[in-house]
């Protein structure tokens, strides 16, 4: 170890270290990586752990028994590097943020001459485009009511018809389409929008006022669709929506403190308003909160991160604050300046930040789910991100695996994934499945936790694919009690067996951990189940049409290239089926299907 500290480069570049065995434990980013990492240690009598450490990182350089490294050009590099590498690698003595959210914005091209406002969650390589948000939730919601209140163009491809539709008969388009409304017209219709997305308040007003109104007509599903949009638009802001300060647009992060759990705000201002706010749990167990506010910045804003606001506020100085501000500049031309509160105004803002953690914080129990799972199992990790895995088939047709994400107290589906599996065993898929899921982490960072649908070798199988990849992340099984050889499924009742590598565990019935593992197992499992259902609906309907005289599965792949689903190539007339295949073919095919109907 002395020996590879002192063969150390004097050059910028990250470094990585590792215990006896193997694991990486941390990864750090230094101007002078033999400067940085001879921080760390104290060389007389002989080499021991710096005494000026924080506990974390004492108890880590305790553990280390390798060293390795990464030269790069410049301290940006480093920093860019580290932080890809942490992403993907989770190491255990790093901060451990769920960093691949990306909230939508809404957005619209002013090179249109008669624009449409759409949603989008990257930027768009375009000049003149503007850009409303980050919405965490209610931006579809928004846009939706938009639509229905102001008579702009309703869909992408209506323009391309020359001829007015619906919408004009209905009030809710004015037909640039055929020249009824100019530019300078329209885009009043444009700017009147846009004080909607500005202040959605008065979205919301429209939206009280129709439900009212199909309430007291007796329309309670419309009143109730109204309802619902009303919650979500609603749900993207949990501050007040006052004027805090004179500056136009700033984006806010204040992490708060409790324990070992920090609860950490997002505050998204535009024109001086809040227009959305978010949180999230994260474990900070003697972790620097430098560390984390870096990592924050640097995961949230990306090269296809739309960028509305140029200016950050966080509540106090942290180590690297113009190094990072200048590595988002030249890595993906974001021009962002990091402030920290010296005005009223913003101090202001950050004592509301506090207080919103403080209440979200009373909500958290002392001892949640998460530490009980941690606690009872052993794990690395409090599993405040599981991943939930299970797959699906029929006889060995329309083989499938299905990935699902519980983050944040619920259900990310967003983050929900299907994957076609060639594998004919039960544990050649799992084991197929989880290496999808491994070859992915680059783009999307591992979880605390994966929960298998399974027992002893599927967590065999999964501890080799984590052990491969040198993530940390801990793995669980879950095996469904059977009775007549059949699983039982009832809820609350069924004596499910979890499975760690450590070995058995049989909880009681009424326990809330298994009740909580229960929940995850039946979602991934109804979503594997939903997905085989419909490959299998394909494949049997591609059957059907192999059985027709003539087609083979090139023509089957042309006609569904061409007619988009199997209901179009049935109903399809032999003109139409004679623009793809053969006219012999296209009569065989037409004979087929309608004696059928």
């Amino acid at each position: 170890m002395k020996e590879q500290i002192n063969t150390l480069p004097a050059l910028p570049g990250v470094y990585q270290y590792f215990d006896k065995n193997g694991k990486l434990l941390y990864i750090g980013k230094a101007k002078n990586l033999k400067k940085r990492v001879k921080s760390y240690f104290r060389f007389t009598p002989k080499l021991h752990p710096n005494p000026n450490l924080t506990l974390r990182i004492l108890k880590m350089v305790k553990e280390i028994t390798k060293i390795e490294y990464i030269v790069v050009n410049t301290e940006n590099d480093a920093l860019i590097l580290e932080n890809s590498l942490i992403k993907q690698l989770k190491p255990k003595y790093n901060i451990l943020l769920r960093d691949d959210k990306t909230y939508p914005y809404i957005y619209i091209d002013l090179n249109e001459p008669f624009a449409r406002f759409e949603i989008t969650r990257k930027a768009i390589k375009k000049k003149n485009i503007k850009y409303f948000g980050p919405f965490v939730s209610g931006a579809k919601e928004i846009l939706k009511t938009i639509y229905e209140e102001i008579p702009l163009v309703q869909q992408k491809n209506c323009l391309k018809h020359k001829k007015a539709c619906m919408f004009y008969q209905i009030n809710r388009c004015k037909a640039p389409c055929e020249g009824k409304i100019s530019q300078k017209e329209y885009f009043v219709l444009i700017k009147k929008a846009i004080t909607y997305i500005q202040n959605k308040q008065q979205i919301i007003n429209i939206l009280e006022k129709r439900m009212i109104e199909f309430a007291n007509n007796l329309q309670f599903e419309q009143a109730q669709i109204c309802k619902k949009r009303i919650e979500s638009i609603k749900n993207s802001q949990t501050f007040s929506e006052v004027d805090l300060l004179n500056e136009k647009d700033l984006d806010v992060f204040y992490i708060y403190k409790k324990e070992k759990k920090g609860i950490l705000i997002m505050l998204f201002l535009r024109n001086g308003k809040v227009i959305s706010s978010d949180y999230s749990k994260v474990n900070i167990e003697n972790r620097s909160t430098d560390e984390l506010y870096k990592r924050i910045i640097l995961d949230f804003y990306t090269k296809n991160t739309p960028c509305k606001s140029n200016k950050i506020l966080i509540p106090h100085k942290i180590e690297d604050m113009e190094l990072i501000a200048q590595t988002l500049y030249t890595k993906y031309n974001k021009k962002l300046s990091i402030t920290t509160p010296t005005t009223k105004e913003k101090k202001k803002i950050i004592e509301i930040c506090k207080l919103n953690a403080i209440e979200v914080g009373k909500k958290e129990k002392d001892s949640d789910i998460y530490e009980e799972i941690q606690k009872y199992f052993n794990l690395s990790n409090t599993p405040y991100c599981i991943e939930v895995f299970d797959t699906s088939h029929m006889f060995g047709r329309a083989i499938v695996g299905a990935k699902i994400v519980w983050e944040n107290d619920k259900f990310n589906k967003q983050k929900y994934r299907h994957y076609n599996l060639l594998s004919k065993d039960e544990y050649s898929q799992i084991r197929e499945l989880l290496l999808k899921r491994a070859e992915s982490f680059q783009k999307s960072s591992p979880p605390d936790l994966w929960l298998i649908d399974g027992g002893v070798a599927q967590i065999n199988i999964a501890q080799e694919i984590v052990d491969s990849t040198g993530i940390d992340i801990d793995i669980l099984g879950i095996a469904k009690e059977k009775i007549n050889h059949k699983a039982h499924r009832a809820k609350g009742k069924a004596k499910d067996t979890i499975y760690s590598p450590q070995g058995q565990h049989n909880l009681e019935q009424n326990n809330k951990i298994l009740h909580f593992l229960q929940k995850l197992r039946d979602e991934a499992h109804r979503f594997a189940i939903s997905f085989h259902r419909k490959q299998k609906q394909k494949q049997d309907k591609q059957i059907e049409l192999l059985q027709v005289n003539g087609v083979g599965k090139a023509k089957v792949i042309k006609l569904i290239n061409y007619f988009g689903s199997f209901e179009n190539i049935k109903t399809a007339s032999k003109e139409e089926l004679s623009k793809v295949v053969d006219a012999k073919t296209a009569s065989n095919i037409f004979d087929f299907f309608s004696l059928k109907r």
